[in-house]
């Protein structure tokens, strides 16, 4: 979560509300702040804070003003134990959210592999779209985030690479294996070399090249349903 927030989001995001405060109660003190700082924030992100450095000072001061608790009463609060187990429970029903279980993990996976990992390939990224995508399902973002994305990377991998050798087929396989076999060891290489200074020589060069190339009747529709990523 970002730390700067401007006066008119906080009154827009961190302000209490009817529902907010039937859910606070009588809570009183540190327990009182600390549950309105929870329930704002998965409001907000969807999943839990797990520590006071987490939460926006602006926001907690402002939190701290409308719950009238001393914003230092915050130390207090026990961000393990019984009682925020509570808490949290009682923020989930309110959301409606449940807690991310072992089973949840393969489907996540799989969706990511499906939809997300074709286009993008970068952690952040797919970071973001799991989160996004446990917030549709309302499911409280799991613990162990990178085991997913590596899962869901390396289905993609391997479907991609399985149905790229399929297209190619036996006989177009077989003609790529030469480039790298001994007896073209040069030829692959040949191939990557910098093309150098422009001119009728390298021109040529360049055209036995792609010769070479398109004699390996690489299919047309290799690639045809993958992104340029």
């Amino acid at each position: 979560m970002r730390m700067e927030w401007s006066p008119e989001e906080l009154v827009g995001s961190w302000t209490l509300v009817e529902e907010d405060w039937r859910l606070i109660g009588n809570k009183s003190g540190a327990t009182r702040l600390g549950f309105a700082a929870l329930l704002k924030f998965v409001e907000l992100e969807a999943a839990f804070p797990t520590a006071a450095a987490e939460l926006p000072a602006a926001a907690l001061e402002y939190l701290a003003e409308q719950v009238q608790v001393d914003p230092a009463a915050l130390a207090r609060y026990e961000w393990v134990g019984r009682a925020i187990k509570y808490h949290r429970a009682q923020v989930r029903e309110a959301f409606g959210f449940r807690e991310f279980t072992r089973a949840d993990e393969e489907p996540l996976a799989a969706w990511l592999a499906e939809q997300v990992c074709p286009v993008e390939q970068r952690d952040e990224q797919l970071r973001e779209a799991l989160l996004v995508r446990c917030r549709e399902l309302q499911i409280e973002p799991p613990g162990r985030v990178d085991r997913i994305i590596g899962a869901a990377r390396a289905t993609f991998e391997t479907a991609f690479c399985e149905q790229t050798v399929t297209r190619l087929g036996a006989e177009c396989a077989h003609r790529l294996d030469a480039l790298i076999s001994p007896g073209e060891s040069g030829l692959l290489a040949e191939l990557k070399a910098d093309p150098g200074q422009v001119g009728l020589e390298t021109l040529l060069r360049e055209v036995d090249k792609l010769a070479v190339v398109t004699a390996l009747g690489l299919p047309v529709d290799l690639f045809t349903d993958a992104s340029e990523r």
